[in-house]
């Protein structure tokens, strides 16, 4: 399974992307920042390498947007999480798979960035205050694996200059404590962390446009797989590929050890 900030599907299918899809064949592909509308993708991008999608956009043409493409056919299509100011953004998408005595979910979320200035940080932080007893709720229902763009750095380990960077967006302390409530209090597992609980610099999977940022490795870990402990149980192997350039972001694929 695997995740990806596009920066803009048309940007990222001219890089390659689908090639890549077909020769990794991924179970199921979990995009963010599809940058696109209903229109921009009808008879373009509504399969990507055999695999269909199901796609949450934002009202606001060329801005956030969500989505999956799988082989699989869900039991159900959840389109945001219940808040109207986050939903007109487009930025939550849940499949369910739901059998007799099972019921799972897969999510794509791109959590918003506080970068561009205080009124976008303040409505993060409403994001997160909001997002947060959903996914715990959820928690409680269902198994669910979330993958998205999280914007949010959790530990020193997870970005190269974090010195100098406790003062920004990404990697501010109330931040990362709302990170690590939902790990430690909620009970939600960083599959990520789990199988690499040391990793520092392979671990990065975004970088800023500036100076030589990619080149030189200066990244962030924002993009995460965050489960439910029954299936983050199941995981086996994770990658973070960055032989080809999509986006500024890398895709991060996680296997577990088992079928939807």
């Amino acid at each position: 399974m695997t995740s990806l900030n596009l920066n803009g599907i048309r940007s990222a299918h001219s890089k390659g992307l689908e090639p890549w899809l077909q020769a990794h064949a991924p179970d199921c592909i979990c995009v963010q920042e599809v940058k696109a509308q209903a229109d921009d993708v009808r008879d373009r991008f509504e399969s990507l390498a055999g695999m269909k999608a199901y796609f949450h956009f934002a009202e606001k043409k060329g801005y956030s947007g969500v989505g999956i493409y799988t082989w699989h056919e869900p039991s159900d299509v959840i389109l945001g999480f219940g808040s109207p100011e986050f939903d007109a953004e487009g930025r939550y998408v849940e499949l369910r798979f739901d059998k007799p005595g099972t019921k799972l979910s897969i999510i794509s979320c791109y959590f918003p960035s506080g970068s561009s200035g205080e009124e976008r940080q303040q409505a993060k932080f409403r994001f997160l205050d909001l997002i947060y007893p959903h996914l715990t709720q959820l928690k409680n229902e269902r198994d669910y694996i979330l993958c998205g763009d999280v914007n949010i750095a959790h530990k020193e380990i997870d970005l190269k200059n974090w010195k100098s960077n406790q003062k920004n967006s990404g990697f501010l302390p109330e931040e990362r404590a709302w990170m690590t409530k939902l790990l430690d209090e909620a009970g939600m597992v960083d599959v990520y962390r789990k199988l690499k609980p040391t990793a520092t610099d392979e671990a990065y999977t975004w970088w800023s446009n500036r100076g030589q940022a990619y080149a030189k490795n200066v990244g962030w870990r924002l993009d995460y797989h965050l489960a439910t402990p029954n299936l983050a149980a199941l995981a086996q192997s994770e990658s973070i590929y960055k032989g080809e350039k999509f986006s500024d972001h890398a895709p991060i694929t996680i296997e577990y050890g088992t079928q939807l």
